[in-house]
């Protein structure tokens, strides 16, 4: 009874993939970059429940990422994600990317991402949506 207790708390990638929900692609990439730790017996790898934990609570988010000791995205700030954009304009992101490559929408690279002022999209929304008296809808 002891064991079985002790094997649940031992997970293979597929099911550490499973309760992550991402792909089993994902948690090995991060067993071979050191994000998550885990073992291998024999040919196959075992990854603690406690780690998987720790791996959830660190690992990367967008809503948490940094640059310069600052948050990319702050919306209270009035900055937003290139996706938080085209959701508030109801438009493909890809729209978004191409009105920045364009320079019909003002965007600032930070690190590797694009950051969008509340003030860029609003004159962007006005000169090429029609959309008059834009205002940044809660995302």
């Amino acid at each position: 009874m002891s064991i079985n207790k002790q094997e649940k708390k031992f997970l293979s990638i597929s099911e550490a993939a499973k309760l992550n929900k991402v792909t089993r692609q994902a948690i090995y990439v991060a067993i071979k970059l050191n994000k998550l730790k885990a073992k291998k017996e024999t040919t196959r790898w075992t990854i603690h429940m406690d780690d998987l934990e720790d791996y959830r609570r660190t690992k990367y988010s967008r809503t948490k990422s940094t640059f310069n000791g600052e948050l990319l995205f702050d919306p209270s700030k009035g900055y937003y994600s290139v996706n938080q954009a085209a959701k508030m304009l109801s438009v493909p992101a890809q729209k978004i990317y191409y009105a920045t490559r364009k320079g019909a929408l003002k965007a600032h690279r930070k690190g590797a991402a694009w950051v969008i002022s509340i003030a860029d999209l609003k004159e962007y929304a006005e000169k090429n949506l029609n959309k008059k008296d834009f205002v940044a809808p809660a995302i």
